[in-house]
């Protein structure tokens, strides 16, 4: 075998590898694109009946005061007060939830399929848990229930892309659905990423920034208006009951099979190719000898 016939074996295992790694992230980022839009369009069939919902949002709100904890006029206040800090803070909200946590998820992607495995369906059934709270019991913000609450992205939103419902784009404020604040996916999804970082066994420095921005999102969604205090408590919870379902689903099965077919190492069909390689050309070393 020529010397240019053994170097395309392990070529054209390298470029059937990368096709099957492109496939397998264009069906993943498919998948979730599925999910997150029929995850808004299922949230826009909630009941619009603003008084129940704002009946929700005032019994949270004095469950709140029962415990002291309902910081939400003083932080709302000081969001509107500084201009840099609103315009900030909106982009933020607008931003962040989305950008982060699709970064997060190529990342984990490339780094370990078993986790991201654990990690996406966490965070599949942690937003449908959310869905669900959504559909049963609406529950208003604090923007939209009076008593002194600013609505910080509304009073922004001449200066982003987003529209005065929300972080949705403007023209599209009609898909979303402004109550569902109970629970916060913005602050479940933050904390997501956070456990993702620290399951990942990354630097400790990079754990801290990954807690950093759960505790900054958290902050964030009460000081716009847009979620309660309670809300960001029950969205980590969410997300924290969904890691722990999938992860003693993992534990209950072993090893899951998905997980133990996508998490071999990407470079084993080239190395595979490599070693065919080195078989042959010892192989034709032996018969060049005879």
């Amino acid at each position: 075998m020529t010397q240019s016939s053994q170097q395309a074996i392990p070529a054209a295992t390298g470029r059937s590898s990368a096709l099957r790694v492109a496939r397998r992230a264009g069906f993943e980022v498919a998948l979730i694109g599925i999910l997150y839009v029929g995850y808004v369009v299922t949230r826009t069939f909630a009941s619009t009946a603003f008084a129940p919902a704002r009946g929700r949002a005032l019994d949270i709100l004095t469950f709140e005061e029962s415990w002291r904890i309902d910081i939400e006029v003083w932080l709302n206040d000081i969001f509107f007060a500084h201009d840099w800090l609103a315009v900030a803070s909106s982009y933020w909200y607008a931003t962040t939830h989305y950008l982060v946590t699709l970064f997060v998820l190529v990342w984990l992607y490339r780094r370990s399929m078993a986790q991201y495995v654990t990690a996406r369906r966490a965070l599949v059934l942690a937003s449908l848990m959310g869905l669900v709270f959504y559909l049963v019991m609406p529950t208003a913000p604090p923007r939209l229930v009076g008593g002194g609450y600013h609505d910080i992205l509304s009073l922004q939103s001449g200066i982003g892309w987003w529209s005065q419902n929300g972080s949705a784009p403007k023209g599209m404020g009609d898909i979303t659905n402004d109550l569902a604040a109970f629970p916060s996916l913005h602050a479940g999804w933050a904390l997501w990423v956070a456990i993702v970082l620290i399951r990942a066994g990354v630097p400790r420095v990079v754990r801290g920034i990954g807690l950093a921005y759960a505790t900054i999102m958290a902050i964030v969604i009460i000081g716009t208006g847009n979620h309660w205090v309670v809300d960001a408590v029950a969205g980590w919870a969410v997300v924290l009951v969904a890691f722990g379902v999938m992860i003693a689903c993992d534990r209950g099965e072993g090893h899951p099979p998905e997980a133990d077919a996508l998490s071999k190492p990407q470079s084993d069909p080239a190395d595979r190719g490599s070693s065919l390689s080195a078989q042959l050309a010892s192989s034709s070393s032996r018969s060049s000898d005879d």
